[in-house]
């Protein structure tokens, strides 16, 4: 039986997610503290594949990188290039919505310092599979960092060994182009890492590869 898109809002897949869910309950309870759906239309030519909600930011708001630093840059960049509209305001009822892409985590729950464990990352792969089988015009999987870069790959049966993470990476892999960029973290851009040159450049890459463009 093919999995759903989103894992129920009391997922009890992962012990560990589960309980660290249950535990931010009770400490925040006006949070959305759950599995956090996808974002953005079922037409979308473009996945962007994240790692996982922040605790302050989708694990909060229940949207994914919304009200972190990393839905910043993001947001900013998607709107500049004409992949999402209206107003990214930190919360989920501002006016932004995504055009031709979606947003899909490789986890779907928060985890603990924001590190996934091997086997959660697994666990959680059958709802990132059934987002790809259900979405029909998928050409471009954009993967924001290397544990999202992986899955997707194990995802898609290719072998890691096969296609290294880099920033800046393109790979065909069957009806799919999987483009890589570092992770759009607040680490990652502190320490120049990723620069904003640098990340609008690989989204610019994902959509003329969307486009059909070289």
């Amino acid at each position: 039986m093919k999995s759903p898109l989103t894992p129920p809002h009391d997922c009890p897949l992962c012990p560990r997610l589960m309980a660290f869910r249950e535990a931010n309950r009770v400490k925040y309870p006006d949070w959305f503290n759950g599995p956090v759906p996808s974002f953005g239309p079922l037409t979308a030519r473009i996945v962007i594949a994240g790692l996982a909600p922040g605790l302050q930011g989708a694990n909060r708001t229940g949207r994914p990188f919304t009200g972190d630093w990393a839905g910043d840059l993001l947001y900013a960049t998607l709107l500049k290039f004409g992949l999402a509209k209206g107003v990214y305001d930190e919360r989920v009822d501002d006016t932004l919505e995504l055009v031709d892409c979606r947003i899909a985590n490789a986890v779907r729950c928060v985890p603990p310092q924001n590190k996934p464990e091997p086997s959660e990352i697994k666990t959680c792969r059958q709802f990132l599979i059934s987002e790809l089988d259900t979405l029909p015009n998928v050409k471009v999987i954009l993967a924001l960092g290397k544990i999202a870069h992986d899955s997707v790959l194990t995802t898609l049966g290719a072998k890691i060994s096969a296609h290294p993470f880099q920033h800046g990476s393109i790979y065909e892999i069957g009806k799919f182009k999987l483009v890589s960029s570092y992770h759009c973290s607040r680490y990652n851009t502190n320490t120049r890492r990723l620069t904003t040159e640098m990340f609008e450049d690989v989204v610019s890459k994902a959509k003329a590869l969307a486009l059909g463009a070289q």
